[in-house]
């Protein structure tokens, strides 16, 4: 047997199952729903798994499934994966009930992910490759619906908010080496993938300011506005901006959740959500010092209380250069030599909790097209299946038969010169060590 032929065998194996993966990602389509909720979609990726024959772990992290491939190799173990959450958009005409929304295409990944273990399997694959394949259906990879998350912490059911970081924490990435997945793209200009993708890390802040009530209009005099507080808190990160370099691409969003109860009584609480990003883990530390010195002098400046409770979000995300390399091989090649479509490069203020992933093993993370109008919007559509499901279906199988022929020697090698930012243990104690809570009180007593 020779690669290319293994290759051709895998290919058409996707070609013939075309209309089953490309169904699985409509289905999944039709049942968005929000991280750590993904019940259906869970379902239908486990029932797609078990029609290939093979033996499937469900419900890894709350929800999400996977299977296990050549566990009696020796040689690396690579990691597929596709994301089940969905957003919420709920001006979109697809949208359901209560405005969940698959704008962010993880439908289409999970679709790539399955049409991929479709051609490694049914190809014959596994037996002429040293290493192990799991392919993953991870929850959580967007970062919304914290309330919810808070109660599944609360009562010790996760520990992270991130799906990928969930599993890591449960010991799902301990043998494996190296990662990859994709995510889809609106693009223009005739272009139809980006190989490698820098995405900024950030952290997520839960902010409660707390004043005084009395009456707004007789006696606004004896209380502490907490909704002035918030005002001030935005006007001092303002004034930080000009601090922020441009190359670490800082951005930092915020919204009210709680603005007070009447507008005749002075608020006495407010409630606030931030997420500082930057694109390094140096960075997104600096600012996220500086928005709490901003918060800080708030409380001092009106005599209130400020609580801050600060969480690492994701970290940033750098793929490999090597792994990168093999995929754009492959996507050249299944669009017949032509590279003009292709960009090598992007930096984006986006995140992802694969970046946390990215930081600890290799990982490959391109993005590629197929869906039309901007992400996470009511103008996003799935333009063109094909592109979006059974190319990167194709592409990651020709990418997983290269690391791991011949006795995976590619892999072996990338594995080896990688370079990690943390191990698992120095990961989850800069989790832990970066989880505080900051009070500043300078009310009266």
């Amino acid at each position: 047997m020779y690669i290319k032929e293994l290759k051709q065998r895998c290919l058409e194996e996707i070609d013939k199952n075309k209309d089953k993966i490309i169904e699985a990602g409509r289905k999944i389509y039709t049942t968005p729903e929000l991280g750590y909720k993904e019940v259906q979609s869970t379902k239908t990726t486990s029932d797609f798994l078990k029609s290939l024959g093979v033996d499937v772990t469900e419900n890894i992290a709350v929800t999400g499934c996977m299977t296990s491939l050549n566990k009696e190799k020796n040689g690396p173990k690579i990691a597929v994966m596709g994301e089940l959450d969905s957003v919420m958009c709920p001006e979109h005409k697809d949208s359901n009930k209560i405005g969940n929304m698959h704008c962010c295409g993880h439908n289409i990944q999970v679709a790539g992910m399955l049409g991929c273990a479709v051609g490694i399997i049914n190809s014959g694959a596994l037996e002429y490759l040293g290493g192990k394949i799991d392919f993953m259906a991870v929850p959580a990879e967007e970062c919304i619906d914290l309330e919810f998350r808070k109660t599944l912490q609360d009562k010790n059911e996760i520990k992270f908010i991130g799906g990928k970081q969930e599993l890591l924490n449960r010991g799902y990435f301990d043998d494996v080496d190296m990662s990859m997945m994709f995510h889809a793209l609106n693009f223009e200009d005739n272009k139809n993938c980006v190989i490698k993708s820098y995405t900024n890390g950030f952290i997520s802040k839960a902010v409660t300011l707390i004043g005084k009530s009395s009456h707004a209009g007789i006696s606004p005099h004896l209380g502490v506005n907490a909704y002035t507080m918030s005002t001030l808190v935005t006007n001092n990160i303002n004034a930080q901006r000009d601090t922020f370099k441009d190359e670490d691409k800082v951005r930092i969003s915020s919204i009210i959740n709680h603005g007070g109860d009447v507008v005749n009584v002075v608020p006495s609480k407010v409630t606030m959500e931030f997420m500082v990003r930057a694109a390094t883990v140096e960075a997104m530390m600096d600012a996220n010092e500086k928005v709490n010195r901003a918060i800080n002098a708030a409380a001092l400046a009106l005599g209130g209380k400020a609580i801050i409770e600060d969480t690492i979000g994701f970290l940033p995300l750098d793929s490999d250069n090597s792994m990168d390399a093999i995929f754009k091989r492959n996507f050249v090649e299944l669009m017949g030599g032509d590279d003009s479509t292709i960009t090598d490069v992007i930096i984006t203020a986006g995140s992802t909790d694969f970046g946390d992933i990215s930081q600890i093993m290799p990982c490959v993370h391109p993005w590629i097209g197929g869906v039309s109008g901007a992400l996470h919007t009511s103008d996003y559509e799935l333009s063109d299946e094909e592109l979006a499901y059974i190319v990167p279906a194709k592409a990651m199988a020709m990418t997983i038969i290269d690391l791991l022929w011949d006795d995976a020697k590619v892999a072996k090698d990338i594995v080896e010169n990688f370079k990690p930012q943390f191990t698992k243990e120095e990961y989850l104690s800069f989790m832990d060590e970066h989880t505080n809570t900051h009070t500043f009180d300078y009310m009266k007593k």
